[in-house]
């Protein structure tokens, strides 16, 4: 990796080298410090060239057809005349923090377009359904002249709404099921969401879908506005059928719109960079910290404290972080 100079990523990345870019992500994901330098070298001098995608967050629980939605809607987008990033994240496995899915096979006709890269990368046990660099991911993919970075999400989870926080639509797919179609929504993340769409509408279960949009609806009727003039549309389809991906499109075309009309695409965006800085200060504290001989041990003294539960952890981490700012 690091006979790459900066330079000649950079000229990959613009030039939309999928390999170069593949290797920039894989060096933005490394953890050792030499290449950590030169990943944040990297990103300060492509900044200019980013920043004109539009960022669709995709979630939704596991069998509600994800990445069957992600490649027919990519492939539509295609159509349209633009260039798609898919970043799919894969859980992991908390004990090796390893990718428990491995690659993404299943998008397998986007994955052969010209105009299509498709990044999978282990969460590494990073909560909110995203990888720990998917942000500084997405930014590469910008400079390399994507036009729409989809970022697949792990799943709906208690703290999947994050994604919501890297992106500038929040896309929310459902399925028809047995009993109360609203159970298990959390409520958090009906809040956050930009538009829904309802999946597999097929044969049978069209009066059903048709309900459960009703249903849905309703919901949100009793839910504050996220964004101002903008009502979330649930829209019915299928993706494996390639139905109602165009009013999809058409939908986050308008939404996108209408944000960047009333500045609040230009005013979200500096919001997700200021969560990130708030992210990496305190990455780069804890591990500045633990690296220092002395401190380390402390941390450690305080970690066992609070796991042995001799005190609660808020006042074991208030002691060690006391002591940091006594100690400088």
């Amino acid at each position: 990796m690091s006979e790459i100079t900066t330079k000649e990523f950079i000229d990959g990345i613009l030039k939309a080298d999928k390999r170069m870019l593949a290797k920039a992500i894989t060096l933005i994901e490394s953890t050792k410090s030499a290449h950590r330098t030169q990943a944040e070298e990297l990103l300060f001098e492509l900044m200019p060239y980013t920043g004109k995608s539009v960022r669709v967050g995709v979630t939704g629980v596991p069998g509600v057809g994800k990445s069957t939605f992600i490649e027919a809607y990519g492939l539509h987008a295609i159509k349209e005349g633009k260039k798609v990033a898919v970043l799919a994240i894969d859980p992991s496995s908390t004990l090796n923090k390893g990718s428990i899915l491995g690659d993404k096979t299943r998008m397998e006709e986007l994955s052969r377009a010209p105009e299509a890269f498709i990044r999978p990368s282990p969460s590494s046990g990073f909560l909110g359904g995203v990888a720990n660099t998917t942000f500084e991911t997405m930014l590469l993919c910008e400079a390399a002249g994507y036009d729409y970075i989809l970022i697949e999400t792990v799943g709906v989870g208690q703290s999947e709404v994050m994604v919501s926080e890297l992106t500038d639509v929040f896309l929310f797919l459902k399925i028809t099921g047995g009993g109360d179609e609203l159970q298990g929504i959390k409520r958090g993340i009906m809040e956050m969401v930009d538009l829904i769409f309802i999946n597999k509408v097929e044969g049978e279960n069209r009066t059903l879908a048709k309900q459960t949009k009703q249903e849905l609806l309703r919901a949100l009727y009793f839910l504050p506005s996220k964004e101002e003039n903008w009502k979330v549309p649930v829209l019915l389809g299928s993706a494996l059928q390639g139905e109602g991906l165009e009013t999809v499109y058409e939908s986050i075309t308008k939404f996108i719109d209408q944000k960047r009309a009333s500045g609040r695409l230009v005013e979200s965006r500096k919001e997700q960079a200021e969560k990130r800085f708030f992210y990496w200060v305190q990455h780069y504290l804890l591990e500045h910290t633990t690296a220092d001989v002395r401190l380390a041990k402390n941390y450690q003294q305080h970690r066992r404290n609070a796991f042995e539960l001799r005190a609660t952890p808020s006042s074991e981490a208030k002691r060690f972080v006391d002591l940091i700012f006594k100690s400088t």
